[in-house]
């Protein structure tokens, strides 16, 4: 306990530091970090490689241990990311909305400001240390990393090298810690460390998420787990489609923007479901399925009749499950239900139909005849992302720099009193 408390205080302290930084010195010590990490590859992916064999040992699949994996080219899209985050213009001190109140003799402005002290909890995704470092830190926030054990070595090792560049540009390098006891009881203390900590962030599993939302003393920004639909219209292109599902299931099975359901209408389902399945064959993708499904690929290898648990699913796997549906009504319906409103896609060349999906569907991110894969900060231009926000208040989507600010008001006056 005493080790945490600790921790809190030295991270505390050096978010006091980073207000007055210039963005000049931010940006140098976020592109110098990402140059270290370049630099110290082999050195990443040899502390990565302990986590790999751990996680082997402990029987891990090949998904989590392909979010595991730091290769040269993981390492340098990780760079890649903090450098992008440096481009960024800044919002810190931005100005949202100001006012002069003639008859009290005030001024009132309305500005972006960090939080302080940010605690991101998240499990065997050592991107996300690096992410969540040059996010806040660009931010003027310092940060706490809560990593699972499964990455702790790589997590170390990432710290290890950002501390180097933040100390060799003058900074604290306390500005980003890393909690190294990986107990459960640890987490449970980090998030009712409300005294010191001004917002938590859980990225991960549903189960860390709720956890965290449950026990928490500390505001949340909840990052939700990924049920992503694609819904195949009746007014579809079929071979655009097919393209759209084998991509948003297969390209990465083990992200939370991969599809893991798949709606398609009554009306295309005999035309298109074979075809879908023909491609999704191709990765040994297993298919399961309603009734109607399951009649149209009678006799065909890895289907199986759905559960209706099924359709509520993160697999996070080679799986997908195949509702059919009479109507765009009723496919809104059974998405906006089994869905964890993170992101949807509709594939159809009717664009009314399109704009109605878009408009009535609960979720941050909504696709049409596009890969729910998309759903990235990076790829939204935020560089490296904190994660993807399935809540409305105050941060939604894709979560790059802006969602890490607050806002405060400055009034001015000259002896003003009020009338």
């Amino acid at each position: 306990m005493n080790d945490l408390i600790n921790t809190c205080i030295l991270a505390k302290k050096a978010s006091k530091t980073l207000t007055s930084l210039s963005e000049e010195v931010v940006n140098s010590a976020l592109n110098l970090s990402a140059t270290l990490l370049r630099e110290n590859a082999e050195y990443l992916m040899e502390e990565n490689a302990k986590d790999i064999e751990f996680a082997k040992e402990s029987g891990k699949s090949a998904s989590f241990i392909d979010r595991l994996l730091l290769t040269k080219k993981v390492i340098d899209g990780i760079a890649e990311g903090i450098e992008q985050v440096a481009s960024i213009v800044s919002s810190v001190g931005k100005t949202e909305y100001s006012y002069v109140n003639e008859y009290q003799g005030i001024t009132i402005e309305k500005k972006k400001v960090p939080f302080g002290l940010i605690g991101m909890i998240y499990e065997a995704r050592p991107n996300v240390t690096a992410d969540a470092f040059a996010l806040a830190f660009k931010t003027r926030n310092a940060v706490i990393l809560k990593g699972g054990k499964e990455a702790i070595n790589s997590n170390k090792a990432i710290v290890k090298v950002i501390k180097i560049a933040l100390s060799k540009c003058g900074i604290d390098e306390n500005a980003v810690m890393l909690i190294e006891d990986v107990s459960r009881e640890t987490t449970l203390k980090f998030v009712k460390m409300d005294k010191y900590i001004d917002l938590i962030i859980p990225r991960g599993s549903a189960s860390l998420i709720n956890f965290a939302t449950k026990e928490s003393t500390i505001p949340i920004i909840e990052t939700g787990t990924g049920n992503c639909h694609v819904y195949i219209d009746e007014f579809a292109d079929i071979d655009k489609a097919v393209e759209i599902v084998f991509n948003a299931k297969t390209q990465r099975y083990s992200v939370c923007n991969a599809c893991e359901s798949l709606v398609i209408h009554k009306n295309i389902l005999e035309k298109a479901l074979p075809k879908v399945y023909d491609k999704l064959s191709e990765k040994q993708v297993e298919l399961r399925v309603d009734d109607l499904s399951f009649e149209v690929l009678s006799g065909k290898e890895r289907v199986v009749k759905a559960t209706t648990e099924d359709f509520y699913t993160e697999y996070g796997d080679a799986i997908i499950s195949v509702k059919v549906v009479n109507s765009l009504e009723e496919a809104i319906s059974h998405i906006n239900e089994h869905c964890t409103k993170h992101s949807e896609s509709i594939v159809t060349e009717n664009e009314e139909n399109a704009k109605i999906f878009q408009e009535k569907i609960d979720s941050s991110c909504v696709y049409h005849n596009a890969s729910t894969r998309f759903s990235d900060g990076f790829v939204f231009g935020l560089g490296a992302e904190i994660g993807i926000s399935t809540q409305k208040l105050h941060a939604r989507g894709p979560m790059g720099p802006d969602a890490l600010l607050t806002t405060k008001y400055y009034i001015k006056g000259n002896g003003a009193i009020r009338k």
